[in-house]
């Protein structure tokens, strides 16, 4: 069976995108970090990493979009996932008055956090917050995470469906050594970087419009070498594959001061 590398403990989101991309047919190997997820797959310990990249409420993750930068690991799908926050517990919700989970779960229930006037403790992993729950044996204490977390580490759930918003999804990348093969349904992510000249940004750009090349989504993120310039992280339909494709990435080529293209993958649907 093909194994699929994810960050956090058994439970976490990660591993349910995984599950819901593969279809169940994965074995699913749990890291501490994402370094390590990517790590562990370009090491051939795995043959796919799963990486959330960005979510519908809370915007990008910063440490993947950081770490695409320097992978040798190459795109070859991409994943919706519906989440579904939980707060996970051993009392009734008037009794809590702290909440443990991660940054990103934190943010993607503020209303409900806010409203119950709880103090939110950050932690690595929301299926991992309810580990801590468990080794904390606090009272007043719960925590944020999916249902199966819960039913992992069997702890009762005290409410579901406390996200802000029900369209709250997040998307993961699928990582592996291998490129994937044109389906005819493909998008496209690159990095580029440029000179810090006027007009330099729209030069690139403009090669998309010229050849009608749909972009999807523009992301930037400090170089961390030069105050002040940024990498720009670009999705668009297509498969690098393509003709008219591969000559706009030639032309960016030219213009940029770096290029990744970071893969073509079938595109995914939101459902």
């Amino acid at each position: 069976m093909l194994r699929a590398s994810f960050q956090g403990e058994r439970g976490a989101y990660s591993e349910a995108a995984a599950f819901h991309f593969f279809r169940d047919n994965i074995e699913t190997i749990p890291h501490p970090t994402f370094y390590e997820v990517l790590e562990s797959t370009e090491k051939g310990d795995t043959d796919f990493s799963i990486l959330p990249i960005e979510n519908s409420l809370e915007g990008s993750v910063g440490e993947s979009y950081d770490l695409l930068l320097s992978t040798t690991l190459n795109v070859v799908g991409e994943i919706y996932y519906r989440i579904k926050h939980c707060l996970i517990g051993f009392e009734e919700l008037k009794q809590i008055d702290t909440v443990y989970s991660h940054p990103q779960a934190l943010g993607q229930c503020r209303k409900f956090i806010q409203e119950h006037k709880f103090r939110s403790i950050p932690t690595y992993d929301t299926a991992g917050s309810v580990k801590i729950l468990l080794e904390l044996k606090s009272k007043n204490a719960a925590c944020i995470a999916s249902k199966r977390a819960a039913e992992i580490y069997k702890v009762p759930i005290i409410k579901e469906n406390i996200e802000d918003n029900v369209n709250n999804y997040t998307r993961f990348l699928v990582l592996a050594k291998k490129k994937q093969e044109k389906t005819g349904k493909d998008k496209t992510s690159i990095i580029f970087s440029i000179k810090h000249i006027p007009g330099a940004l729209y030069s690139i750009l403009e090669k998309f419009n010229s050849n009608k090349i749909n972009l999807t989504k523009i992301e930037s993120r400090p170089t961390k070498s030069t105050p002040w310039e940024y990498n720009f992280y670009v999705d668009f339909e297509g498969h690098e594959s393509e003709q008219q494709i591969a000559d706009v990435l030639t032309k960016i080529n030219e213009n940029a001061t770096f290029l990744k293209v970071l893969g073509s993958y079938p595109r995914a649907e939101l459902n």
